[in-house]
């Protein structure tokens, strides 16, 4: 008898080892995959690790910042881009190194001073006759251009790069862009400082604008650089990031990682690189996050 019940007892400490096992296994395999990302703001019993950045975002920054993807269909946001652009012809401390096509080119006097920075590089190679034709440009101003050349060349006003102040026309006093050295010296090399060759020969398809040789953006760096090793234009860009979450780009002894998050309101970013950093919307569905690796 008691041989049965020592049998029957061992029967019943293995099935509750059993069924704990079994649960244990349930579980393990319902964990699903960590939230790399998250957005909720952390608990003070929890709070975020040393290595993590936390970022406050509003839902209007969407729609502020140097990666603002303006086209036919997506219209400039509101922004403070005329009010920091200044007339060159009267501001003769910023004209250094190229001409201006008239006296009414307007631009902020940091973009200035970015572009002026670039074509210094260039000069020392002996590439020295730029002059820009067109800086920002307002709504008005666009109006008037659109109404003269019409859909084929210019944007519907409310629709063009120029009103962000992040774009300007540049051209050489000696040839038009496409065969002067200083169209071929930007192509290869405006990368380097943050620019892109906005509307490249082989991507109308994807810009959906002619040529332009001669109109470049100020993205920033590493954006330029990616794009450029990539072989990307603009759109393509935003794409690929929002497809890869996020990117490690060195560039040249500086190590950045770029994030981009889906943002639709006011919101709280984890960001797990510790850096400076820079936050900027994609004029559509999100931010991007790009990290100076401390």
């Amino acid at each position: 008898m008691r041989k049965w019940l020592l049998l029957l007892a061992t029967l019943l400490l293995i099935g509750v080892f059993y069924n704990r096992f079994t649960a244990a296994v349930d579980m393990k395999g319902s964990i699903q995959p960590e939230n790399r990302y998250p957005t909720e703001t952390p608990t003070p019993e929890n709070d975020p690790p040393e290595n993590e950045l936390t970022i406050e975002v509003e839902a209007d920054q969407v729609n502020k910042g140097n990666l603002l993807l303006v086209n036919e269909i997506l219209a400039v946001p509101p922004n403070d881009a005329e009010a920091e652009a200044v007339n060159l012809y009267k501001h003769k401390e910023l004209r250094n190194g190229f001409g201006l096509l008239d006296n009414k080119v307007r631009l902020s006097p940091d973009m200035t001073k970015k572009f002026s920075s670039m074509i210094k590089d260039a000069a020392e190679v002996g590439i020295d006759h730029f002059l820009i034709s067109s800086g920002y440009r307002n709504d008005e101003e666009q109006k008037a251009l659109y109404d003269q050349l019409g859909s084929d060349v210019a944007a519907f006003p409310g629709h063009s790069e120029h009103s962000l102040g992040l774009a300007l026309d540049i051209g050489s006093t000696i040839a038009q862009m496409k065969d002067a050295p200083e169209g071929k010296w930007l192509k290869e090399n405006s990368w380097k400082y943050g620019f892109i060759v906005r509307y490249p020969e082989d991507k109308t398809e994807v810009t959906d604008v002619m040529n332009e040789p001669w109109h470049f953006r100020y993205v920033g760096l590493p954006h330029s650089a990616v794009m450029q090793e990539n072989h990307l234009a603009f759109e393509e860009y935003l794409e690929y990031l929002k497809e890869r979450k996020s990117i490690t780009a060195i560039v040249g002894k500086s190590t950045y990682v770029v994030y981009y998050f889906p943002v639709s309101s006011n919101t709280t970013l984890h960001v797990p690189t510790i850096g400076s950093y820079e936050v900027s919307g994609n004029n559509t569905d999100g931010v991007i996050v790009t990290v100076l690796k401390s």
